[in-house]
């Protein structure tokens, strides 16, 4: 319990100074960027010059960037986000109405990916060289060559539009009475495409991962062991196989988890999920800046909470990696 209360407060002060230099980053890199949500507004929707002086004032794009750099990290130490300026609300009303969505996608595509190919690893790596090896090695290699976005389209086509088995998109049906059980079993049937979109390009990576670590755990001394004292197969590769090449996998899986979040931008937009990634694309379409910060700000905290997340997992899997960083 100590390691893991030391390991948590060394990742929390790290993750400070990490949170602090991606929001000025991104900060300065949207104030490089030419136009602002004034102009985005008038393309739109037209005006003269005296409202374009009236937005730039409300929204304080009339102050230095400096300034509003200041103010916007003060009010990040009272937890408050700022208004949106495409949906006039506060932008944490805005996050957290999409947040939900993007978490069920995206732990739903990880257990999808990690469990599945994992196991599929396995069984491969069981046996090495083996035709089913060979099969699934080159299998992976290929889903994982497949862009996502070509994917997500492949399965609308095939599943949605020409056998009519699942929905083509959204979240759940538009104007429905469900609840309970009824409402969860049709998210879950909006849910299978998107999911099985994002899932199968990250399943084939940890599928090759784990062969990969099999085979290597084969050639150790410690299975050599286990077999001279007539361990049967199953049981050798269950217990000390898989498990010792079960332990990059669970490395990659925090690491996997910024590229999964920014895999969901573009299947949110093929399929019409409403989560933090179409609202990313709505927020860059309308050069909503202070709302785009926010998207930002709350995927880093959910990357840095999942790989905190992660080390603590491998600190207790591992007992060496947890007392080298208490003793750090």
């Amino acid at each position: 319990m100590t390691r893991a209360l030391t390991l948590i407060r060394r990742r929390l002060v790290g993750s400070t100074f990490v949170l602090l230099i991606v929001i000025i980053g991104t900060f300065l890199l949207l104030e490089a960027a030419p136009g602002d949500a004034v102009d985005a507004y008038i393309v739109s929707t037209g005006g003269d010059a005296g409202m374009i002086e009236l937005l730039r004032h409300r929204w304080g794009l009339d102050q230095s960037g400096l300034t509003r750099l200041a103010n916007y990290l003060w009010a990040l130490l009272h937890l408050d986000l700022g208004q949106s300026v495409t949906f006039s609300r506060p932008i944490r009303e805005v996050i957290l109405e999409r947040l939900p969505t993007t978490l069920l996608l995206m732990v739903s595509a990880t257990a999808l990916s990690f469990g599945l190919g994992s196991a599929l690893g396995i069984y491969a790596g069981a046996r090495p060289g083996s035709f089913r090896d060979r099969f699934l090695s080159i299998g992976s290699l290929a889903l994982y060559a497949v862009p996502g976005f070509w994917l997500g389209l492949v399965l609308i086509v095939v599943f949605a539009v020409d056998l009519r088995w699942l929905p083509i998109g959204g979240i759940e049906s538009l104007a429905s009475d469900k609840t309970g059980f009824a409402r969860a079993a049709d998210i879950a049937r909006h849910l299978v495409l998107p999911v099985s979109a994002l899932g199968f390009i990250y399943l084939a990576l940890y599928l090759r991962m784990m062969r990969a670590g099999m085979a290597e755990a084969w050639r150790q001394d410690f299975i050599l062991a286990a077999r001279a004292r007539g361990l049967s197969r199953r049981r050798i590769v269950l217990a000390h196989v898989a498990r010792n090449a079960l332990l990059p996998l669970v490395t990659m899986l925090g690491l996997q988890s910024a590229q999964m979040l920014g895999g969901s931008v573009v299947i949110e937009s093929v399929f019409a999920v409403p989560g933090l990634g179409r609202l990313a694309q709505e927020a860059v379409a309308s050069r909503d800046t202070p709302l785009l910060l926010g998207i930002i700000l709350t995927s880093a905290v959910l990357v840095i909470a999942i790989n905190l997340a992660v080390d603590i997992a491998y600190a207790f899997l591992d007992p060496r990696v947890g007392a080298s960083e208490a003793g750090a």
